[in-house]
C-alpha cells in the first residue's frame, strides 16, 4: 500500500498569537544532530513498512523553510532509499514569505521540493501586525512571486473572518488573492484556540472576535468567489483547480495511512496511531535512547477508526462512501451514521446522498462541527488524528 510521509520541523522565529501548532522558538539548532535524529526516526517507520512506495512527502511545522536546503535534500534522498518514490510523487514544503526564506526557494526546488505552501495570511500590513507575522505585505508578495518562478505548484494561506472585517474588505482581498493565479488556496476562518495569546487577549477584552453570523456571510462569499474563479472548495477550507488538490492532505481526510516523524508528529499505520514526543529536547532524547521519537503507539479499535474516517471524510466535498467504509471496517452501514438524523438534515438541505455516498452540502459546511456531532453516532465519536 502506498503511503505518505510527514516530516515535522518544529522551529519558528516567533510564535504567532493565533497558533496552537507544535512550534518552538530556539536560539540555535544543531543541524547535524537533527539530521541524524530525523533519519533514525524515519528508518524506524520504514522498517515497519518496507516495500511501500511513497506518493507524497510533506515538510510541515513550525517553519520548515528555515531548514537548510542541504538537509531537505538529504532527508528526501533517505526517504527515497527507504521506501521508493512514486513517479509522480508530490513533495510539499510549508514556508514563511520572508525575503530570507524566499532566497532559499531555488535551492529548495533543486533539493527536490515540487510544491510550496506559503503562509501569507493577509495582504495588508495592519492585519499582518495584528496576526503577529514577521513579514509585511510587500515582502510577502515578493516571496510569492519568487515561489511562482521556483516551483511548479504553489499554495498560499489567508486568514479571514478577522475582528471588524467587512464583506467589502474580504471581497477585495480575496479577489486580489485569486488574481495571483495560484492553483490552490487555503482560506481559514480565524478561530480563537485554547492556550494561545489570542485567547488571553479576548479574555482580557483587547479585541472581540467576529460574530458567527457575519463569519458565515464571509464563508458564503468565499465559496462564491472561489467557485467563479475555478477554485472550488474540495475541503471546508481548501480550494483548488481540479487536479491540483493537495494529495498529501487528501491522505489524511480519506483516512489513509501516513507516517509522521519529528517532534509532535502524529501518524497512522496498520490500524495503530503514533504520537511523537512534543518537546524537541524530549524527542531528541527518545531517538537517542530508542532509535525512534515515539511517545505513544496504540492500536485503534475498529469503531474508533470508523468514527475517525467519518469525521475526516465528511470535511471533503466528495463526502464518504458508506458501503466502502462498512466493508473496510467490517461493520454494518447502519452503524456508521444516525440514519434518522441524517434524513432530517437531508430534508433541511444540509446533507446529501447519492447511492451509497454521503456528503455535507455547501449550506451545511458552515455548520460542519455541529453536524458531525449529530450524525456520527455517539459510540463512534473520538478524537481526530491529524498531521
Amino acid at each position: 500500500m502506498a503511503r505518505a510521509l510527514y516530516i515535522h520541523w518544529p522551529f519558528c522565529l516567533a510564535k504567532c498569537p493565533y497558533c496552537d501548532f507544535k512550534s518552538h522558538v530556539r536560539d540555535t539548532v544543531d543541524v547535524d544532530e537533527w539530521r541524524q535524529a530525523l533519519i533514525a526516526d524515519m528508518r524506524h517507520e520504514a522498517d515497519i513498512a518496507r516495500g511501500e512506495t511513497l506518493t507524497s512527502v510533506f515538510f510541515g511545522g513550525g517553519t520548515p523553510s528555515l531548514m537548510p536546503p542541504a538537509l531537505v535534500e538529504c532527508l528526501l534522498n533517505e526517504a527515497e532509499r527507504f521506501w521508493g518514490f512514486a513517479p509522480d510523487i508530490e513533495i510539499t514544503l510549508e514556508a514563511n514569505p520572508s525575503s530570507v526564506e524566499a532566497s532559499k526557494f531555488a535551492d529548495l526546488a533543486r533539493a527536490g521540493i515540487k510544491r510550496v505552501s506559503l503562509g501569507l495570511q493577509a495582504l495588508d500590513d495592519e492585519t499582518l501586525r495584528f496576526l503577529g507575522r514577521l513579514h509585511d505585505a510587500a515582502e510577502g508578495l515578493a516571496a510569492l512571486d519568487v515561489a511562482l518562478r521556483a516551483f511548479s505548484r504553489v499554495n498560499f494561506d489567508l486568514i479571514y473572518a478577522r475582528p471588524g472585517q467587512s464583506a467589502t474588505d474580504w471581497d477585495a482581498e480575496l479577489a486580489r488573492a485569486i488574481s495571483f493565479g495560484t492553483s490552490h488556496l487555503s482560506l481559514y476562518q480565524l478561530t480563537i484556540e485554547p492556550s494561545t495569546r489570542f485567547e488571553s487577549m479576548v479574555r482580557q477584552g483587547e479585541f472581540e472576535p467576529l460574530d458567527d453570523e457575519r463569519a458565515a456571510d464571509l464563508y458564503e462569499l468565499t465559496q462564491e468567489l472561489t467557485s467563479a474563479a475555478g477554485l472550488p472548495a474540495y475541503e471546508i477550507s481548501n480550494h483548488a483547480h481540479p487536479g491540483e488538490e493537495s494529495r498529501h492532505n487528501l491522505t489524511y481526510w480519506r483516512y489513509e495511512d501516513y507516517c509522521g516523524i519529528g517532534p509532535g508528529a502524529h501518524g497512522r499505520r496498520g490500524g495503530a496511531a503514533t504520537v511523537r514526543h512534543r518537546k524537541p529536547e524530549n524527542w531528541l532524547s527518545a531517538v537517542s535512547r530508542n532509535g525512534r521519537g515515539i511517545a505513544e503507539e496504540r492500536p485503534l479499535a475498529v469503531r474508533e477508526q470508523a468514527s475517525e474516517a467519518m469525521l475526516m471524510g465528511l470535511r471533503l466535498a466528495e463526502g464518504v462512501d458508506l458501503s466502502a467504509l462498512a466493508a473496510r471496517f467490517d461493520l454494518p452501514v447502519v452503524d456508521l451514521h444516525d440514519a434518522a438524523r441524517c434524513a432530517r438534515y437531508q430534508r433541511q438541505g444540509l446533507l446529501c446522498f447519492e447511492g451509497s455516498r454521503m456528503g455535507v452540502t455547501p449550506a451545511g459546511m458552515p455548520l460542519l462541527d455541529a453536524l458531525l456531532a449529530e450524525v456520527v453516532p455517539d459510540a463512534l465519536v473520538s478524537e481526530q488524528i491529524g498531521g
